[in-house]
Parts: C-alpha cells; sequence; structure tokens
C-alpha cells in the first residue's frame, strides 16, 4: 500500500548518515515522532535498510532506499557503512560520495506529499540545497554535545589556541573562566596556530580530517590486553573486525571473566545491564548519553574529533567519570597497561570512583526526568513539532 500520511499529521523526513553511530539516535528519534502521531519517512541505502527495517519493524515507519554510488576511489565495492570501511582512511571519499545520492534523493523527494521538514546529518550537508529546492524546511542533526560545540565556538572566535606554546598549556575560555583547555584537546587544522577558514564550520570539518587519520596501534592494543587482564575485573571489549591479532593467548587467558567481541553490539542495552559497573569510552557523545542514562560511571580514552571536549565535560565539569592515565601526561599520551590497571581498579574500587558512582547516578535521574512525559526534553520535542506545523516554518531553512 502506497505511503500516503494525512494532510493534517506532521510528516517528517529522516536522511541519517550511514554509520550505525549517526544511525541509531535518528531511530529513537523516529519513534519519538511517531508516539506523537507525526507521518516518518527515512531514507537509506540498500545495504543499511535491513537494520533500519528490523529496527523499527513495529512501526508504520516508510523506508525508501537511495542507491550508494559505485567506483569510488578508495571505497571497497558494496561498502555502504562506515562500520564497514577497511581503514578509517576510506572515511573521506566515502563521506564525499555521498554528494552523489543527491539526484535521486530529489527524484523521491518530489513524489512525497506534505513534508513539513527534513532533518538530516550535518555530514549530508547537500541535503539543505535540497530542501530549499523544494521549499521544504531542513533541520541539522548533529551527533555532538551542545558543551563541545559551544566551547569550540568560543574558542575559534577569540582565537585562543594561538598563544599558547605549548599542546598541553591550558588557556581559559573567557566565556566560561572555568573551562581550562588546551590545543591537544582539539584536531587539525582547527589546533594550529594560525588557523584557516571560518571558525563556526570547523566540526564537521574536523570531525571529517581527524577520523581519516585515528587508528589504535597494535602496541597500544597489546597495553590494553595487558591492563585488562592485569586489572582482574570483569570485562566485555569490542574491537574493530579489522584490528591486528595481537593478544597471544590473552583470550584464552581471560575467558572466565572477560570476552572479545569484533562486531556490533547494542551498546545501550549492555550498559543498562545491572552488572555493568563501568564503561571505558572514547567519549562519542551517542555513548556518553547512553552511560548517564545507563547511570554506569565512564572511564573516559578520548580519541578524535571532539571526544577530548566530551572528556572534559565527563571528568571535570559533571563529574561522572574519571580520565585515563597517559605515561607523559599529555591527553594524546600512550597509554600504558599500568596506568590503565590503576585507573580501571580506581573506578571499580577506588574512592574517586565511588563520587563518580554517586554522582552519575544523579544526573541519569536527571536526564531520564528531562525525557519522561512532562520532562524538559519532551516539552521542547513538542514545541519544535508545532513550530514545524505552522505555516510561517515554510520560510525558514535551517
Amino acid at each position: 500500500m502506497a505511503f500516503n500520511p494525512s494532510a493534517s499529521a506532521l510528516h517528517v523526513v529522516l536522511f541519517p548518515f550511514m554509520s550505525k553511530g549517526h544511525i541509531i539516535p535518528i531511530l529513537h528519534l523516529a519513534r519519538l515522532l511517531l508516539h506523537r502521531n507525526a507521518a516518518v519517512t527515512i531514507f537509506t541505502t540498500p545495504a543499511n535498510r535491513p537494520f533500519i527495517s528490523q529496527s523499527l519493524a513495529d512501526t508504520d515507519t516508510s523506508v525508501i532506499d537511495l542507491p550508494f554510488p559505485d567506483n569510488i576511489d578508495g571505497v571497497p565495492a558494496g561498502v555502504e557503512s562506515t562500520d564497514r570501511l577497511p581503514s578509517m582512511s576510506s572515511f573521506v571519499p566515502f563521506a564525499n560520495a555521498t554528494k552523489l545520492i543527491q539526484p535521486h534523493f530529489e527524484l523521491a523527494l518530489q513524489t512525497l506529499p506534505n513534508v513539513h521538514c527534513i532533518i538530516s546529518d550535518g555530514f549530508l550537508g547537500w541535503t539543505l540545497q535540497s530542501a530549499s529546492k523544494f521549499g521544504i524546511p531542513r533541520l541539522v542533526y548533529y551527533g555532538m554535545s551542545n558543551y563541545s560545540m559551544t566551547v569550540s565556538r568560543s574558542v575559534g572566535m577569540n582565537r585562543l589556541l594561538s598563544g599558547p606554546e605549548s599542546d598541553d598549556e591550558p588557556v581559559t575560555v573567557p566565556e566560561f573562566p572555568w573551562i581550562k583547555l588546551t590545543r591537544n584537546d582539539f584536531e587539525a587544522p582547527f589546533n594550529e596556530r594560525e588557523p584557516k577558514g571560518p571558525h563556526l564550520e570547523f566540526i564537521i570539518e574536523q570531525s571529517i580530517a581527524t577520523t581519516k587519520s585515528y587508528e589504535i596501534s597494535s602496541e597500544q592494543l597489546r597495553e590494553i590486553s595487558i591492563g585488562l587482564e592485569e586489572s582482574k575485573v570483569n570485562f566485555l571489549w569490542v574491537v574493530r573486525k579489522n584490528q591486528p591479532e595481537v593478544f597471544d593467548g590473552f583470550e584464552e587467558r581471560v575467558k572466565e571473566r572477560g570476552i572479545v567481541v569484533r562486531e556490533w553490539v547494542d551498546q545501550r542495552g549492555i550498559l543498562g545491564h545491572e552488572s555493568v559497573q563501568g564503561f571505558l569510552s572514547h567519549c562519542g557523545w551517542n555513548s556518553v548519553v547512553e552511560s548517564v542514562c545507563a547511570k554506569v560511571p565512564i572511564l573516559a580514552w578520548p580519541m578524535m574529533a571532539e571526544q577530548h571536549l566530551n572528556a572534559r565535560m565527563v571528568a571535570e565539569e559533571i563529574k561522572v567519570g574519571l580520565r585515563v592515565e597517559t605515561s607523559n601526561g599529555s591527553v594524546r599520551g600512550f597509554v600504558k597497561r599500568e596506568g590503565l590497571e590503576k585507573m580501571v581498579r580506581e573506578l571499580m574500587e577506588g574512592e574517586m570512583g565511588k563520587e563518580v558512582r554517586k554522582k552519575v547516578k544523579e544526573v541519569g535521574d536527571a536526564a531520564r526526568k528531562a525525557m519522561e512525559n512532562g520532562g524538559s526534553s519532551w516539552r521542547t520535542l513538542n514545541q519544535l513539532m508545532d513550530e514545524l506545523k505552522a505555516p510561517k516554518v515554510k520560510r525558514l531553512n535551517v
């Protein structure tokens, strides 16, 4: 049966970036919209459709496939998600290739009835042109925290990183004088002494540029495995399929208390299990939110993009986690087995661990309350839907 939302119903088009970390929050948003009687259409590519369709199988969501480009230099044939890239060096050509989807998106878009709004990922910036072409307001989904975006804008506008001689020399954010940051909390080119380009556009550029170079070395993987083994704690460790085999019998030695997984896992479900008492995380924003909502304290080990800023917020601002200990004291330093073992034990058994465990329960309760019926986040989404239904919104595009 053809998809035909009621003329009076709010019809929202959702277009997530082709990566599970970006798709999953959009699926949660879809459910929230559907719960409010909105009609939802999700655009994706054929290889990503099964995951989306299965996740929303109990709903009336319409899912539309768009062909992912073929013969892209640097992207293996058949790969339609960043989760399947052989190396993060393929990320930039993958992200750029999505621009070739635009003609197919526009052909499909013009067949849809009564579209009130397009909500698309920040990596799919070209969807703004498509939305403008059809007079449809477009909202951007940024999978980043307000904290990281706000302090980044301040640092850029005030050119704070042009002063420090050392990459680890702290600078003060003028609007938030209690916040201390360093050049190492940011990525090239934004952390250069003379950055080029509009400061307010750095976040997406930063994410693309740094994801390209992010890989965990074999040496670092080995230190993680030894640190976990010697910590004597129970654990589940998720690694990429293409990570080198450096474990030297590690899995056999820890099989009674630990498991290594090389495929996608339901992180939200795992964090929600009562036996999980700590989360060693790179501090992507999804992970931070899921951990806080599950009331699980975080051991922060940021790697790329805005993760360093999220880690600062986690450990220094809302105090729901600790930082890993690096060998040279720099936030980008190498993490040795002794440092990892020490901080894992501290999180699970130490006095600082007890403090952050208490704090994460408080923050987690507040976060859950905000999302409940009548909570602040709940009301804000209702207000957004009311605005989208208003005739004046047809003149807007953001």
